[in-house]
């Protein structure tokens, strides 16, 4: 059956990889399950159409066959447990790599989106200088925490897997903050996933889509 995804017709990135369709494409690579793209754009994301798929009226879905998933962890988690190169055969160290997917999402990300929402919606209200700070404060708590846990190792639990998968991807978004430089260990990790081919080929599709399109004005 014919895996399809939706994404971005014009992603608010520019195709940098941001955008939480290129976690569903990576795994989708590192799986080597071949895949088609539906582009949405913003009106189209808050049509029947695409509510039915997606409650919220966000990207990406995933369509295969009568099964339809919305949530970049569900996602994973799926593509994960149905295919093998995502998750330890072992059952603890399985149950482990799931447990670095909820972290990524639940525990580190929260605070790496109240930068975004402090930054660029909040940014002209009165306390917005007051507010960044703090926010920032609690992303480097966090960015500690985790950069002890790492320490020198190449991966969050042994071999690569979907837990390393979400982590990267949700410390990605921090990098045009400046702060992950703050944590080289941390960065090389970013890094290391990054360099995987798997990653190259998810990224190299969205940038894709998006290099093919105008820039507005």
């Amino acid at each position: 059956m014919t895996i399809v995804i939706t994404a971005f017709e014009r992603s608010p990135d520019g195709g940098k990889g941001l955008a939480r369709d290129t976690r569903v494409r990576w795994a989708l690579e590192e799986v080597g399950r071949p895949y088609e793209t539906r582009l949405v754009s913003f009106a189209a994301m808050k049509e029947p159409a695409h509510l039915r798929l997606h409650p919220f009226g966000q990207i990406p879905t995933y369509e295969e066959g009568d099964l339809a998933l919305f949530e970049t962890g569900a996602i994973v988690l799926h593509l994960a447990q149905s295919h093998p190169g995502l998750l330890p055969d072992d059952a603890d160290a399985r149950a482990r790599a799931i447990a670095w997917m909820f972290a990524a999402l639940n525990t580190v990300e929260p605070p790496i989106l109240d930068l975004v929402v402090a930054k660029f919606q909040e940014g002209d209200r009165p306390w917005a200088k007051e507010r960044l700070p703090r926010v920032e404060d609690r992303i480097r708590h966090r960015l500690m925490q985790l950069a002890a846990r790492l320490g020198d190792a190449d991966w969050l639990d042994g071999a690569f897997s979907a837990g390393d998968l979400m982590m990267v991807s949700v410390l990605l978004r921090l990098r045009p903050s400046g702060i992950l430089d703050e944590f080289p260990g941390l960065a090389a990790y970013v890094a290391r996933g990054e360099a995987r081919p798997a990653y190259q080929r998810a990224f190299a599709a969205q940038w894709a889509v998006n290099a093919a399109k105008p820039q507005a004005g």
